[in-house]
């Protein structure tokens, strides 16, 4: 929240919005390094995002919440807390993003991938093989990674995992303006896009694999037609998976009929149903070569010291950021 700042009214002119299905988060990695103040925020029932692309403050009112996806690299600090949403009846799932790229250092801080592993199977063990989806993403081509490399990486880590799971999710990289700025500063100008060939050979090398491991495979937010490899297109915010997971929810269900569509929100080839994203941009310390959501990388380390220590707050081109990830009210 901004420091000071009290809970918003109506006279303050700030829009409220009332989420059912929270999403935690696209834009940063909140298991990993936001878990306490997702809890206390929750606790206090509602909290302040600013709009990525007016920054313009918005209240989240969390009253009518109930189901969050969380996505993450690391759901150890998560794991233990997550009984805190099941005295609230909300429900919940994880997109777990397990890759391997150690070699290239692609993923800077995201622990070592046996640890990974392990809290995959943690996770699964506590919450359900239902609530942990497998995403290697994104795939990724370079000098020193070809489709066969990815194939070989994606059996070792699916030899270990599938038990724990039931479906993998997977993309190809989109070198967008950010992304590609991202990569310069790390040098890694080499990393390129797939061509559609190449997503048909990765496709056909993955069908024995997820064939072999009972697994369901998807694609996220692709335009390319993989179905004759027994690939289907995803819904990471998924109707069917949230029904079944609160099926006794009748809010919810309400919810889902009532918004059965696609979130206008997200990219053209999203199917996600519409939830709000409560997270922020710049401010996961996973500092990921290849990120979309860290835009201004020197800011990271400040805006995660503001949520945990508190200044007063740092600035980009005259805008406030990450002042509304403190961890405590004012």
């Amino acid at each position: 929240m901004f420091p000071g700042e009290k809970p918003p009214g109506e006279k303050d002119k700030i829009k409220t919005i009332y989420p059912v299905i929270i999403s935690a988060s696209r834009a940063t990695d909140i298991p990993a390094f936001y878990s306490d103040w997702f809890f206390h925020r929750l606790s206090k029932g509602w909290c302040i995002k600013l709009n990525p692309y007016s920054n313009r403050p918005v209240s989240v009112d969390f009253r009518d919440a109930r189901f969050v996806v969380f996505w993450t690299k690391n759901p150890s600090p998560i794991i233990d807390k997550l009984p805190l949403l099941e005295e609230r009846g909300i429900g919940y799932y994880f997109q777990y993003t397990l890759n391997d790229y150690e070699k290239e250092g692609y993923e800077r801080n995201v622990p070592p991938l046996n640890e990974r592993i392990e809290a995959f199977k943690i996770l699964s063990d506590t919450a359900g093989k239902e609530r942990v989806i497998w995403r290697f993403d994104p795939l990724i081509l370079s000098d020193t990674i070809c489709v066969e490399t990815l194939l070989s990486r994606i059996e070792n880590i699916g030899e270990e995992i599938n038990p724990y799971t039931e479906k993998t999710v997977f993309s190809f990289i989109d070198l967008y303006k950010s992304v590609k700025k991202n990569l310069e500063r790390a040098g890694l100008g080499d990393i390129r896009e797939f061509s559609v060939d190449e997503m048909k050979e990765f496709a056909s090398g993955l069908r024995g694999m997820i064939h072999r491991w009972g697994l369901s495979a998807t694609t996220c937010a692709e335009e390319v037609d993989l179905s004759i490899y027994g690939i289907s297109k995803n819904r990471c915010i998924d109707p069917d998976l949230i029904k079944r997971i609160s099926p006794a929810d009748p809010d919810l269900l309400r919810y889902i009929e009532k918004n059965p569509g696609k979130d206008p929100g997200q990219r053209p080839m999203c199917g996600c149903i519409r939830g709000v994203d409560v997270g922020q941009y710049n401010t996961c310390m996973h500092l990921c070569s290849y990120c979309y959501a860290n835009r201004y990388p020197a800011l990271i380390g400040n805006n995660y010291k503001s949520h945990r220590g508190r200044p007063s707050g740092a600035t980009i081109t005259g805008e406030k950021i990450g002042v509304c990830w403190d961890l405590e009210d004012e």
